[in-house]
């Protein structure tokens, strides 16, 4: 009966101590948000925390029903990196409901009570780091142009995107309005240059398209690319009519996440740039404020002005992301160990 006791003691404490962590992710279809679930998975595994991650496949119905079933299984904390921010509102009053704690990973949840923090990059600087990018590299400040720019959105339905695309004009449109830099297109609401699903295939028919309207006799001098997915098929449209060639060089082309491919085409003269956000940074900054939290400890955080979801100020932190070209993707990217120098030979 003693050793009976003793087992049953024993199984209760190591039933404690095995806490698990949802980890609910948009989608496969984009190569960062694998790396960042299999980060995070490795993270909490080596602090001691069972995981529970799944992928939604960019499906907003399929995303809420797994939310919800991390709930009934009565994980402890539950990290969204959400599909459509204004989607999640009821799925996350309901883990508030039962008392389960949530971050809010990346994108933030809008009109929910129930989220607890939020952990991200400087979204308006990322925008900032493109805007600054182009201007630099079409020496805008030294030169009248005009140069002819096009603008790409992100997807309509995620927060992040009207940061970035802000901190871009926040650096872009004083030149815009100097008649410096000409929108051929005349597309700038961020209405009519969203992608949805930040879908490359979408970007590159929506090129074809100004390039066919507006482009038949002058150049394109710069593309602003929210991130690297819209980059590629933006470089596959202007490759299709000529640009990337000693008559017709390529414009300067923005991008985010340091995606492989994207790292490639640079290497190779395709995209100009990318913004990189270490998003093992960002996974193991998360894994250190759930386990914080679960262990009653101060949760560290950076920003609590920034993040209005509507509804609260979400106590935030905030990490900073680099800009990325030929000059230093080898020290960034390759010596810093998150790419290895065979991923893009």
């Amino acid at each position: 009966m003693v050793c009976a006791l003793l087992f049953l003691t024993a199984c209760g404490a190591s039933g404690e101590a095995e806490k698990t962590i949802g980890i609910a992710m948009p989608s496969k279809a984009l190569e960062r948000w694998e790396k960042d679930g299999d980060y995070m998975v490795e993270t909490f595994k080596e602090l001691g925390y069972q995981t529970d991650i799944q992928y939604a496949q960019d499906q907003v119905p399929t995303q809420v029903s797994q939310i919800e079933n991390m709930i009934t299984k009565g994980v402890d904390v539950i990290v969204i990196a959400s599909i459509d921010g204004e989607a999640l509102t009821d799925v996350v009053e309901k883990a508030k409901g039962q008392d389960i704690p949530v971050i809010a990973y990346d994108r933030l949840i809008m009109n929910a009570e129930g989220i607890d923090y939020y952990a991200t990059f400087d979204n308006f600087g990322v925008g900032v780091l493109q805007g600054n990018y182009i201007v630099d590299s079409l020496e805008l400040d030294h030169q009248a142009g005009p140069f002819n720019i096009e603008l790409f959105g992100g997807a309509p339905d995620d927060n992040n995107a009207r940061f970035f695309y802000n901190g871009a004009l926040s650096v872009l449109q004083p030149y815009i309005d100097a008649g410096t830099l000409i929108v051929k297109s005349g597309q700038t609401e961020f209405s009519r240059i969203a992608i949805q699903n930040w879908d490359g295939a979408t970007a590159q028919a929506r090129m074809d398209n100004l390039l066919s309207g507006n482009y038949t006799e002058d150049q394109v001098d710069a593309v602003l690319a929210p991130n690297d997915a819209v980059a590629m098929g933006i470089v596959s449209s202007l490759r299709s009519v000529g640009y990337g060639s000693n008559d017709r060089p390529m414009p300067v082309i923005t991008g985010q996440d340091a995606e492989t491919a994207s790292v490639k085409s640079i290497i190779e003269g395709g995209q100009s740039m990318t913004v990189f956000k270490d998003t093992q940074q960002l996974a193991d900054v998360t894994a250190q404020m759930v386990d914080q939290m679960l262990k009653g400890e101060e949760v560290t955080v950076n920003d609590h002005e920034t993040y209005d979801n509507n509804v609260k100020v979400v106590p935030t932190n905030l990490l900073i992301p680099i800009a990325v070209d030929i000059q230093n993707y080898q020290e960034i990217l390759i010596d810093s160990g998150y790419l290895a120098a065979s991923d893009i030979e």
